[in-house]
C-alpha cells in the first residue's frame, strides 16, 4: 500500500469511527428518552472492526467519485447509501462467518438479516454526503504529502 493510500485509509478509518460514536451517542439517547435508561451522558460506541471497514473509503472513493461526480446530488446520495448497504451486508456476513457474530446485529427497525437497517437510509445518505465533502477537502492535502 502506498504511503498516500495508507494515510487516506487511516484518515477515513478515524473519521468513520468518530462519526459512528457520535451517531450511537445521539440515537441511543433519543431512544432512551422517557425511560429509566435515559441520561445525557451521550456515551457512544463502535467496534474496532469498523476501522478497516471505514478505511475502505480510501480505495472505493477514487473509483466511485470520479464516475458519479456529474450526477445530481440526490442520485449520488442514493448511490452512496446503496454502496454502504452492500459493504455493510458483506462485511457483516464475513464477520459473522469468521468470528461467530456480526458486531452490529440489528434486531429492531427494518433490518435485512440483521446486517443492514433499511430505516437508516437517510442517515447513510447524509454520511455519504459528509464523506464526499471530506474526501474532496482531504484528498488534495494527502496528495500533496511527500510519499
Amino acid at each position: 500500500m502506498k504511503n498516500k493510500t495508507f494515510l487516506a485509509f487511516l484518515t477515513f478509518g478515524c473519521i468513520g469511527l468518530t462519526s459512528e460514536i457520535c451517531f450511537t451517542a445521539v440515537t441511543e439517547t433519543i431512544e432512551a428518552f422517557g425511560t429509566s435508561e435515559f441520561n445525557l451522558r451521550l456515551m457512544g460506541h463502535t467496534y474496532i472492526w469498523m476501522f478497516p471497514i471505514y478505511g475502505l473509503i480510501a480505495f472505493i472513493g477514487p473509483l466511485l467519485l470520479d464516475k458519479i461526480q456529474h450526477l445530481n446530488i440526490f442520485f449520488r446520495l442514493l448511490i452512496y447509501a446503496g454502496c454502504i448497504y452492500v459493504i455493510e451486508f458483506f462485511t457483516g456476513w464475513l464477520l459473522c462467518k469468521f468470528t461467530g457474530s456480526c458486531p452490529w446485529e440489528y434486531k429492531v427497525g427494518w433490518h435485512f438479516f440483521g446486517y443492514i437497517r433499511l430505516d437508516y437510509l437517510p442517515a447513510w445518505m447524509f454520511f455519504g454526503w459528509m464523506i464526499e465533502r471530506i474526501y474532496l477537502f482531504v484528498m488534495p492535502i494527502i496528495n500533496q504529502h511527500k510519499a
